[in-house]
């Protein structure tokens, strides 16, 4: 196991830590009229979809035999089809999490905080699902493949749950 490392690769993975601000700049004038029920029932879609991509990671890597080991060491080793196929799920991810803002919110804004909201639910309990389901990560400082598109995204664990965390309370308290 490496020690802490500070930053994401690629490079401009490392800007998301400027997320939870977007939220916060939007609802500086007045705050954004989402009101609790609307944010609790998006939170329990986050959350539960973040059980399905915890299920479907952990399948694709026990079905490949890439399971227990280094996240980002599997990615080599996964046949290209797969890659391919992983790639449109994730972006299906993001069309879902978008669909769900776009009937939430009312005004634009309204929209981008609840995406922001959805996918910070969704990003930080996908590790949680992880953790309580097979035991992983075993810590903040394992590594993990964040995303494939354009190209893949790695960081420490400690980095999208730090992003997803500060983006669901600056959201919960500006709302």
């Amino acid at each position: 196991m490496s020690g802490f490392v500070l930053l994401a690769t690629p490079w401009w993975v490392n800007l998301l830590i400027l997320v939870p601000v977007v939220p916060y700049l939007l609802s500086r004038k007045e705050k954004i009229c989402i009101g609790r029920k609307r944010l609790l029932v998006t939170a329990l879609f986050g959350a539960a979809f973040g059980f399905v991509e915890a299920a479907v990671v952990f399948y694709l890597r026990a079905a490949t035999g890439l399971w227990p080991g280094p996240q980002v060491k599997a990615l080599a080793a996964f046949p290209e089809t797969l890659l391919r196929i992983e790639c449109f799920r994730e972006a299906a991810t993001i069309i879902m999490l978008g669909g769900i803002a776009l009937l939430a919110g009312q005004r634009i804004r309204e929209k981008v905080v609840v995406f922001l909201w959805t996918f910070a639910l969704w990003d930080f309990s996908y590790y949680v699902w992880l953790r309580l389901t097979i035991g992983w990560p075993t810590s903040f400082i394992n590594s993990d493949l964040l995303f494939l598109i354009p190209v893949p995204w790695v960081a420490q664990v400690w980095f999208p749950v730090l992003v997803s965390g500060l983006t669901a309370v600056v959201i919960w308290f500006r709302s």
